[in-house]
């Protein structure tokens, strides 16, 4: 790590997901080997998705040239999303999901420049989508854009590993942080000591597992999130001859044990997974974990499912002040991400 102040040491820090934001950032779908032969049908939701996030905060979209804008555009004035809330960046990518390559902007309300963006090394989960170098500088280009401070830590990590609750804690999984297609020269304190640093928190807490079918090696934003800073919701599988069932039945131990920089036990609210999807012989990784909380609303993937309204009525409890917003994700999932592993967050200060 270099000798230059780390965020966490000048003061930064990355917010909670459910804090207030200035605005989403996205990255235009574009890449038709994430869907293949999909790309189309995914619009309609996507479109959706973006039209309720356009009711309540600003929308940023990275778009690879004027077509792209262009299109978007039409798409989503078709759509009735109201693209006066949407600000379009010529910033070329490889992909959508900016979730892992987007900004990670931290916040220091009492310092002259009270947003930073921290710019990770993205190798698109372990170098298994190449080419990966237009995505893995959009960070630094947003920074550049508003001509915010931006820190290089270095090493490889992904928005979707990471969930915060604001107040000091991270919770990530073993299953990809530790996974050696990322940073193999480093061991799990060492990961830890760059986690605090370069997202300012003081506490880690690791689960094991992620889901089957996830590409990404397990990332956290499918199995358990912060929906406030003492309570998570962590996925069960209900079925217990479902492959899922004791992975995730794991995840439930490791949570119970833990407790927060206030010693407290986590409140956790168990989610149902939905029942299987499997397209083209291939089991995707349906979630409802992988829902993104805007300002006023929460996005939650939903896969025509038996399941579909239990989910939202949990999530409806654990969100009490905000909207419930189910969009059928059936397409959108076999691209192996939803709303969540779209979007980032730019939170305000």
């Amino acid at each position: 790590m270099k000798n230059n102040p780390t965020p966490k040491q000048s003061g930064y820090y990355f917010p909670a997901e459910f804090a207030p934001h200035d605005a989403t950032w996205l990255s235009w779908p574009h890449k038709k080997d994430s869907w293949p032969g999909k790309l189309r049908a995914v619009y309609q939701s996507y479109c959706l998705f973006v039209k309720e996030l356009a009711l309540n905060e600003k929308v940023c979209i990275n778009v690879n040239s004027g077509t792209m804008k262009s299109a978007a555009l039409r798409l989503l004035s078709a759509a009735g999303a109201d693209v006066k809330k949407m600000e379009f960046f010529l910033h070329p990518t490889n992909d959508a999901w900016c979730r892992d390559h987007g900004p990670a902007f931290l916040i220091n309300p009492a310092a002259k420049e009270k947003k930073v963006i921290v710019d990770w090394n993205y190798n698109a989960w372990g170098n298994k989508y190449p080419p990966f170098d237009l995505d893995d500088i959009i960070p630094t280009l947003v920074a550049k854009h508003y001509q915010l401070p931006v820190y290089h830590p270095g090493i490889v990590m992904e928005g979707g590993s990471v969930d915060f609750n604001g107040k000091g804690s991270l919770i990530t999984s073993s299953g990809c942080l530790l996974n050696k297609n990322r940073n193999p020269y480093l061991n799990r304190e060492q990961i830890e000591t760059y986690l605090r640093e370069y997202y300012g928190v003081e506490q880690v807490l690791w689960v094991t597992e992620g889901i089957v079918g996830d590409d990404t090696d397990g990332h956290i934003d499918d199995t358990v999130r912060f929906v406030n800073e003492d309570t998570v919701i962590a996925t069960v599988e209900e079925n217990k001859e479902d492959e899922n069932y004791q992975l995730l039945q794991r995840n439930l131990t490791d949570l119970n044990k833990m407790r927060l920089l206030n010693g407290k036990q986590l409140n956790i609210v168990e989610l149902p997974m939905p029942e299987k999807i499997i397209y083209k012989g291939q089991r995707l990784p349906a979630s409802y974990a992988n829902f993104y909380i805007a300002n006023k609303a929460v996005i939650v993937p939903v896969f025509r499912s038996a399941k579909d309204e239990k989910a939202l009525q949990i999530l409806a409890e654990c969100f009490p002040e905000r909207k419930i917003v189910g969009i059928d994700s059936t397409d959108i999932i076999w691209g192996l991400g939803s709303f969540h592993c779209l979007s980032q967050q730019e939170p305000s200060v």
